[in-house]
């Protein structure tokens, strides 16, 4: 069994940056796959970016692909996503997922646990 508890979401402006967090429990957080996605009003959750066990592959959805970047640190068991340069349409709640997997995960409908989400706003 694994909790998922996201934080550091908010309000920021256009250009601006925010870093995400997602805490862990359990004692096995490396063996799982890692994923963010967010889900706006009125949209489909859509994938974000995703890091395998290891954190030595990751893989990102094009519109964010250099300006977001996911990272994860076992020891600490957090999955954090760092965003740069935001832009209004990255307004959404962004939620995080895992799923025990040696690899990269991108359908949401794969992830067996989740987070409750940290909204995201990005507006002047």
């Amino acid at each position: 069994q694994v909790q998922l508890v996201e934080s550091g979401g908010g309000l920021v402006q256009p250009g601006g940056s925010l870093r995400l967090s997602c805490a862990a429990t359990g004692r096995t957080f490396s063996s799982y796959a890692m994923g963010w996605f967010r889900q706006a009003p009125g949209k489909e959750r859509e994938f974000v970016a995703a890091i395998n066990w290891s954190g030595g592959s990751t893989y990102y959805r094009g519109s964010v692909k250099g300006r977001f970047t996911i990272s994860r640190d076992n020891a600490k068991n957090t999955v954090t996503l760092q965003m740069n340069s935001l832009k209004p349409e990255d307004t959404a709640i962004y939620s995080c997922a895992a799923r025990l997997s040696t690899g990269i995960l991108i359908i949401p409908q794969v992830y067996t646990y989740w987070g409750q989400g940290t909204q995201v706003t990005v507006s002047s």
